[in-house]
């Protein structure tokens, strides 16, 4: 007990967060919080959650992939199509006193690194970008509309919605609202 006041007044920290190794000597220990009760716990409490992907990004995500499948087809296509060009038709060859393989490798590596920039070129990069300011643009004309959005996938949400309901003081409900004659 005196030696962990001591400690405290020399401003170290005397407790050990799970998964702590000692490097050398010896130690006693007492627990005295688990799970969500410990420090490690609370920290990871405090941390934000990932926060799960609104419908446009999943969209997004299948178009990537749509697209990406379709580089590598069309790179799959590319390389094959170079390699029966250059087997089927010799004289598209270029003269050489190589050997016949060592021709074919260095042909078929031109092929391959044409096929390769092909699917990083397919690959949208640029994608995420343009959706995200196309998504800042929905929130300019929003607010000009005295619409306040204050997360920008809120956009894409209130693009769709057809019937906006709110109460007297002007506050979005959880759609949960009737009608009662007045």
């Amino acid at each position: 007990e005196d030696r962990m006041k001591s400690l405290a007044k020399d401003g170290i920290d005397p407790f050990l967060i799970s998964g702590t190794t000692i490097a050398s000597g010896s130690c006693l220990m007492l627990v005295i919080a688990v799970g969500s009760q410990s420090r490690w716990g609370r920290t990871k409490a405090i941390l934000p959650r990932e926060t799960p992907d609104t419908p446009l990004q999943e969209k997004l995500d299948v178009l990537a992939n749509q697209i990406g499948n379709g580089g590598m087809l069309a790179a799959g296509a590319t390389f094959i199509a170079m390699m029966a060009v250059w087997y089927f038709n010799p004289s598209s060859r270029e003269p050489s006193n190589d050997s016949f393989y060592q021709q074919m490798f260095e042909y078929m590596l031109k092929a391959f690194i044409m096929a390769v920039t092909i699917v990083v070129v397919a690959v949208p990069e640029g994608l995420p970008l343009a959706v995200t300011v196309s998504l800042a643009y929905s929130t300019s004309k929003m607010m000009k509309d005295n619409n306040l959005i204050r997360v920008l996938s809120a956009c894409e949400t209130m693009g769709n919605a057809t019937n906006i309901c709110s109460d007297k003081t002007g506050t979005l409900t959880e759609n949960r609202m009737t009608v009662v004659a007045g």
